[in-house]
């Protein structure tokens, strides 16, 4: 089949991420990329940071059953691929600039998971396209902390609908669901990160909060059901804390184990709580390789899958 190859090798490179790095003495030069650089870690002036990242989940399983009960479904399952660019661009490092790019491809109707990576639209089953674009800047709040750092991004949607592309029978009834691509609202999000790297050298203690901010026009659907303006996310608030615990067998390679929870207040309210664990590698003086797994244990109307994670990053 004309797809087996393109599935196999974006299955190995292409599937997102949740954002985890490894922080270490960054005065000490002999140190690699993975121990250095974290989000914690703000770049000097004319330095670049281009990370790709790609973060499969899928799941069998969610809580919007009958007054929250889990339930099983047919399999659907969301890519997420982003690009992040930040460059330094202040004398003393304590400023950056970047744009942050997002694509998604998602499948329903009980299609394989790696199918979002045949990106063929099929009607009631099938979409994908560029979803948002975020200006962003990143800097040191506090200048005697070095290693705490906030990143403030505009998220401004591409999606023409939410939701489309209901499949129907010749009387009117839903065969399929419409397919959910992303929200169409506006995000402003800050991210604080802060990491402390233990007396040994050996291990890293990671933290973040994320905060999310979601706005925009007031939902309208068309004759079909499908939201044709505005977001189910609008004036709604996210806390999302995250906490990592990393070790360095060598000064190239990181292994670490990590829980997240989500929380959403506002208008639509949904949480839920994630455990996962994965590693770094160093391949080259400017190239990192990442890989996690993390599985979504908990929760209120949410899903109840499992996610697949890889990115690259370059810095230079």
């Amino acid at each position: 089949m004309k797809h087996n190859f393109f599935k196999i090798a974006f299955t190995l490179f292409l599937i997102v991420s949740l954002q985890s790095y490894g922080q270490d003495d960054t005065t000490n030069k002999d140190k690699s990329n993975i121990q250095t650089y974290t989000p914690s870690k703000l770049l000097d002036k004319g330095q670049w940071d281009i990370k790709f990242f790609n973060n499969l989940y899928t799941e069998t399983k969610d809580l919007f059953g009958p007054n929250g009960t889990k339930r099983t479904k047919p399999r659907e399952s969301f890519l997420t691929s982003t690009i992040d660019v930040f460059t330094g661009v202040s004398e003393n490092s304590s400023f950056n600039i970047g744009l942050l790019l997002e694509f998604r491809s998602n499948v329903i109707a009980g299609r394989s998971a790696l199918d979002v990576f045949s990106f063929d639209g099929e009607i009631g089953s099938a979409r994908s396209g560029f979803t948002s674009f975020a200006p962003a800047i990143k800097f040191n709040p506090i200048s005697n902390v070095g290693n705490f750092t906030i990143q403030s991004a505009f998220h401004i949607p591409l999606v023409d609908q939410e939701t489309e592309d209901g499949l129907k029978d010749a009387n009117g009834n839903t065969v399929r669901n419409a397919v959910f691509l992303d929200q169409k609202g506006y995000t402003f999000q800050n991210r604080f990160f802060y990491d402390y790297t233990l007396p040994s050298g050996n291990w890293q203690l990671f933290t973040e909060l994320n905060t999310e901010y979601h706005f925009g026009k007031k939902p309208v659907e068309d004759n079909n059901g499908n939201r044709i303006e505005g977001s189910f996310a609008n004036n709604t608030f996210v806390l999302a804390p995250g906490v990592f615990m990393s070790y360095f067998p060598s000064d190239k390679s990181t292994v670490l184990g990590f829980v997240q929870h989500f929380q959403r207040f506002g208008d639509f309210a949904q949480d839920f709580t994630s455990l996962g664990f994965g590693g770094k590698y160093q391949l080259t003086e400017v190239l990192n390789l990442e890989v996690l797994y993390s599985k979504f244990v908990r929760g209120n109307d949410t899903g109840l899958g499992q996610s697949f994670n890889i990115g690259l990053r370059a810095l230079f």
